[in-house]
């Protein structure tokens, strides 16, 4: 079943690890189910596990990761389902070609969720930040591997500072921007934030 503007669509996450992204899918996912929008997530931790099991860390490793998220996704996305990507995807030119492989303009929604390190560090309840820090863990994003963040994003979300429910209404109301998603009538969204949204995409070519 597609969604009520019978448009699929790949909403793509980026960001370190403890970034959010998770939290951040599961609340998406449930406010676009709310408005019959089929969904599907793919977590970076499950498809690892089930769909690239045996692939390392190194960047072609990772590249071939990020790859057959893509192509999974834009299958779910032209058979009319949202598709949310929730792995770290750390290389801007991977995630450009699984952008170019999207096959309609809009339909590939990138949303880089803007972390800092100090919080990072405070949300690690496994310690894995400092073990690498202390070089104990090789190939980290963001410690001994780099993390290239979007270039021009249609969505950029601070999860350093700002609750997960404020970050999930601005992805949400730049789908309904983009006219992926039905708008629900009376859905409270401040005047000011709304604004920028639409600054944001009228600066990429988006909005007249």
């Amino acid at each position: 079943m597609a969604n009520g503007n019978g448009k699929g669509f790949v909403l793509w996450f980026t960001g370190l690890s403890g970034s959010g992204k998770s939290t951040l899918s599961k609340l998406v996912e449930e406010r676009l189910l709310e408005r019959g929008v089929p969904v599907e997530v793919l977590d970076g931790d499950e498809v690892r596990t089930n769909l690239s099991k045996g692939l390392g860390f190194s960047k072609e490793d990772r590249d071939t990761n990020i790859r057959r998220i893509g192509y999974v996704a834009n299958l779910l996305a032209r058979n009319g389902v949202c598709a949310i990507t929730a792995a770290i995807s750390p290389y801007q030119e991977i995630r450009d070609e699984v952008r170019s492989r999207v096959e309609q303009r809009a339909t590939f929604v990138e949303t880089y969720l803007d972390c800092p390190m100090e919080k990072l560090l405070e949300r690690d309840v496994k310690g894995l930040y400092k073990r690498a820090l202390a070089g104990e863990i090789p190939h980290f994003t963001g410690v001994s591997d780099p993390y290239e963040p979007p270039l021009k994003p249609e969505v950029v979300v601070y999860t350093g500072g700002e609750p997960p429910e404020q970050s999930c209404a601005r992805i949400v109301k730049t789908l309904e921007m983009l006219e992926l998603v039905p708008p629900v009538p009376g859905d409270d969204y401040g005047a000011d934030e709304e604004a920028a949204v639409a600054a944001r995409l009228r600066d990429l070519g988006y909005l007249g």
